[in-house]
């Protein structure tokens, strides 16, 4: 069987900038061309005091659960710097793969994953029996309330950690039109809107690759016309994107 490969596709990385590298080596690796568009900024917070406050009472919580590998990055820098360990009896959760990794490299090695699907309703499906805990969502700034206030619901004891802020990037639409992908890759919801709002007409009938089903939700209301779900992850949007041009001509 012929190796899979991008044979010099250029496919657009909209990751922040610290989290592209990954993917797009393995673009690289794989033929293609990765090209960068961050339509997110990951930021420390201007203000840490309430977060350090915040979990320097982690050992009276029964759970942490980290939303995200920024969650995971700056989340555990607050923990080290104000407890410097994380809590032996506070046991430890995340929504993705992603996550979990992350969380391993930082030497938690016991983390409850989700078995199937990899976001809030996979977690939930997990937590089940809730009543009575002390759970700490550490998370960016704003996002979805479903996972706190369904557990709230179960009758745990839900506080939110705020570890980080997300901002959009100053982007120029007209410098836009330089950018000619052959398919695209977006991770987020957020992300996707921020790409909508300044990108649509130039866009919306490339290939878009998404690695889960809300984003892809999303994007068909917005109107995409190719949109492609892929697995989770960079490995997922990989292999997605190896499906596709591998396929042929008068399917891409």
């Amino acid at each position: 069987m012929a190796e899979l490969r991008l044979s010099g596709l250029k496919i657009l990385v909209t990751r922040p900038v610290d989290q592209a590298a990954h993917l797009a080596q393995a673009i690289e690796q794989a033929g293609g061309v990765p090209l960068f568009l961050p339509l997110l900024q990951i930021l420390p917070l201007e203000d840490e005091r309430v977060l350090h406050e915040q979990v320097a009472c982690l050992a009276d919580f029964d759970l942490a659960i980290f939303i995200s590998p920024n969650a995971v990055q700056y989340g555990m820098a607050a923990i080290r710097g104000t407890l410097g360990f994380m809590p032996a009896k506070t046991r430890v959760a995340t929504i993705g793969m992603s996550s979990a990794k992350a969380l391993r490299e930082q030497g938690v090695g016991d983390v409850l994953v989700p078995s199937l699907r990899y976001d809030s309703e996979g977690l939930l499906d997990k937590l089940q029996l809730v009543e009575g805990l002390r759970v700490m969502i550490l998370r960016g700034d704003g996002g979805r309330e479903l996972l706190g206030d369904t557990l709230k619901a179960r009758g745990a004891q839900v506080e939110y950690a705020t570890c980080y802020r997300r901002s959009k990037p100053d982007l120029d639409a007209d410098g836009l039109h330089n950018i000619h992908p052959d398919a695209l890759t977006v991770t987020s919801s957020e992300a996707l809107l921020h790409l909508w709002q300044i990108g649509k007409m130039q866009f919306s009938d490339i290939p878009l690759f998404v690695p889960h089903v809300r984003i892809e939700e999303l994007a068909r209301k917005q109107g995409w016309t190719r949109v492609y779900l892929t697995g989770p992850g960079d490995q997922g949007l990989l292999a997605g994107l190896l499906e596709w041009a591998n396929q042929g001509t008068d399917d891409r």
